[in-house]
């Protein structure tokens, strides 16, 4: 193997950054010519990529977001798509691939694959929905944004008296919220994963302030919605709606906070930048062993690999001791 190509896809994630600096100085040191894809598949159907050295991935560790950007495509989806995308892999000689994303971007890797081009996946995410790894890149980063916008709405919320409705990110799992919200100390944390009664939820928030609770923090996973809960009118977030339906049910003076995309941003954590940067030179690693349709993933402490189609067929599941434990907490 003489040329690879990396690229990242879908939503952004702090520590894309790491991973995309670790495939191109891992593939330099071992002789490779390493190719930086911009705009994800999009730009990889139009040829849109660069050469990549030593300096063209310098200074971007700690930076959030991805240097090569990120966009939905779906022309890629379709047979077209995906041939456009290996003529130009081809055209260049470029023998492997690295893909830098989520479910979406994975699911675009077992289509190379399947084409005959040798792609690797590496799990990057502020949901962590994607299975056989315990971590993926960014979430740690998005868990501590939201762990410290709730630690200071608890400072409002105290001085108040209010009730305070905070939404969090992650699609339909509720890994985010609920790992954002244990540590928070939130009263309530409503995921998909967990039936609730919004009734039950209103009683202890009315039971709580008879015994002079000065506030409550609900966090609520965006992906509730389709699940369980109440209606949603259309176009309304999950957080407005139950924030709505909370203030009717217990007469008290509520507040939303949906935290969106500055979830997406901020520095990465240390977790983040070392997992990227282990992720990255692993995926080099498996190219060089001539290994392709695979994913890379941290279990324990332990880097593995597992077949992609194996890894997309799987559900993952968040740590119910988590929700138990806040229960009692709460």
């Amino acid at each position: 193997m003489k040329r690879i190509a990396v690229l990242t896809s879908g939503g952004d994630a702090p520590g894309m950054n790491a991973a995309i600096r670790s495939v191109v100085r891992t593939g330099l040191h071992n002789g490779l010519e390493v190719f930086g894809v911009s705009r994800g598949y999009a730009g990889l159907m139009a040829g849109d990529m660069v050469l990549m050295d030593q300096r063209s991935v310098g200074d971007i560790i700690q930076r959030a977001g991805t240097i090569l950007r990120s966009a939905r495509s779906e022309e890629f989806k379709t047979e077209e798509g995906q041939k456009k995308a290996v003529e130009q892999l081809e055209a260049r000689g470029i023998e492997g691939l690295v893909v830098i994303g989520g479910d979406g971007s994975f699911r675009g890797a077992r289509s190379l694959s399947k084409w005959g081009v040798k792609a690797i996946g590496i799990p990057g995410s502020i949901d962590n929905d994607i299975p056989c790894t315990d971590y993926t890149i960014g979430f740690d980063t998005a868990v501590n944004t939201a762990l410290d916008a709730i630690t200071k709405i608890r400072d409002t919320a105290s001085s108040h008296g209010r009730v305070n409705v905070i939404e969090v990110m992650g699609r339909r799992a509720g890994f985010l919220a609920l790992t954002a919200g244990f540590a928070g100390g939130a009263e309530h944390i409503l995921i998909p994963e967990v039936p609730f009664d919004l009734d039950e939820v209103c009683q202890k928030i009315i039971e709580g302030y008879k015994r002079g609770k000065t506030h409550n923090i609900i966090v609520v996973a965006e992906g509730v919605w389709g699940y369980q809960g109440p209606e949603r009118p259309a176009g309304e977030s999950v957080g407005f709606r139950i924030g709505e339906l909370v203030r009717e049910k217990t007469r008290l003076e509520t507040r939303v906070t949906v935290l969106g995309y500055i979830q997406r941003g901020g520095a990465p954590t240390a977790l983040d930048r070392i997992l990227g940067s282990r992720f990255g030179a692993r995926a080099v690693e498996l190219l060089l062993e001539g290994k392709a349709g695979r994913m890379v993933g941290i279990i324990g402490d332990q880097i593995k690999d597992f077949d992609i189609d194996y890894a997309l067929e799987q559900t993952k599941n968040v740590n119910l001791d988590y929700y138990r434990i806040a229960r009692i907490l709460s």
